[in-house]
């Protein structure tokens, strides 16, 4: 799916409409607008705080309608370990929706259920985005 700025929405409905999976991976280079689809996503789950990036944090809980959301950003660790040591596997096996960033820093502690979506940027700026199952 091809998405431009303005059609965030549809992009981050399409995402939701077709998971597979509540543990949804992010990746896509820095810059590519992954914390700005996972806004959206917030969003239309009724969260009700303002989704930013956790980078420094590593996570965000968000309180939505139904749920809570977690949202990882493992940008900044440097060993898997790390994720383990924030209980990052309570978080996962939660039954609740965990988005997360830089998902191949952990790669070996992702789910093998969980729903993958890449991100590109095109030329002309809009955005390609592709859903798989298939974790790496």
């Amino acid at each position: 799916m091809t998405y431009t700025q303005e059609e965030l929405a549809k992009a981050a409905n399409y995402i939701l409409s077709n998971s597979e999976s509540k543990v949804i991976l992010f990746y896509g280079e820095m810059g590519v607008g992954k914390t700005t689809l996972i806004k959206e996503i917030c969003l239309q789950l009724g969260a009700t705080d303002i989704a930013a990036s956790p980078t420094f944090s590593i996570v965000n809980e968000y309180e939505a309608k139904e749920d809570i959301i977690y949202h990882f950003d493992f940008y900044r660790i440097n060993d898997p370990n790390e994720a383990l040591d924030l209980g990052f596997e309570d978080y996962v096996y939660s039954d609740e929706w965990v988005f997360i960033e830089w998902p191949e820093k952990i790669s070996l502690l992702l789910p093998d259920d969980a729903q993958k979506v890449v991100i590109s940027k095109n030329q002309d700026g809009s955005r390609t985005l592709k859903l798989t199952s298939e974790v790496s």
